[in-house]
């Protein structure tokens, strides 16, 4: 399978540079980068344009470490890492529309949770594309989350994405699968 073999555009950089970073500075993460993180998860496409998601941001010391003792706490404190972050943002999406309930029960997909990925996904690409570093976390004690922001129940709790300025650290590349390995034309093949 051919690929094109021109200069990297500059959407192929960012998603070359996108990591998932574990190891933060503590320079806090300035608002405007955040709101504009944000603003490119808002303007993610969504199942029927429901738009399901919400964002809770963490920035504040005062509210962030109760925070992360009660999500990180247990067999989750393999995530502890999440509480050095600068910020946090809880990735929530809302489970009362006619068109996930639907796709979850005649197709088995859960829509909403492909539309908070979506919104998620351009979350962490401007994020990256602002020389800020995050990770996807999705080990966290939802219901202790749940209780600390009484968060309501039509709302499913989809993940936390740790976010701030990397420590300077060496790349590793990590190898990935070749094209012709992952994608078919016209066929399948295992």
């Amino acid at each position: 399978m051919k690929t094109m073999n021109s200069e990297p555009s500059p959407l192929q950089r960012i998603l070359g540079r996108r990591r998932s970073v574990r190891r933060f500075l503590d320079t806090p993460v300035e608002r405007e980068k955040i709101l504009a993180c944000l603003e490119a998860a808002r303007l993610a496409p969504s199942a029927e344009n429901a738009q399901p998601w919400r964002f809770v941001v963490l920035d504040d010391p005062q509210v962030k470490g109760p925070f992360c003792r009660e999500a990180f706490s247990g067999i989750y404190g393999r995530t502890r890492f999440a509480e050095r972050a600068p910020a946090l943002i809880l990735l929530l999406s809302k489970t009362a529309f006619m068109t996930h309930g639907l796709g979850q029960r005649l197709q088995g997909i859960p829509f909403q949770l492909i539309d908070i990925g979506i919104a998620g996904e351009h979350l962490v690409l401007r994020a990256t594309e602002l020389g800020l570093g995050t990770c996807w976390i999705g080990w966290f004690h939802t219901r202790r989350v749940r209780r600390f922001f009484r968060i309501p129940r039509k709302y499913k709790i989809a993940g936390l994405i740790a976010l701030g300025y990397a420590e300077p650290r060496e790349r590793k590349e990590r190898k990935k699968k070749a094209l012709e390995e992952i994608a078919f034309f016209n066929r399948f093949s295992d």
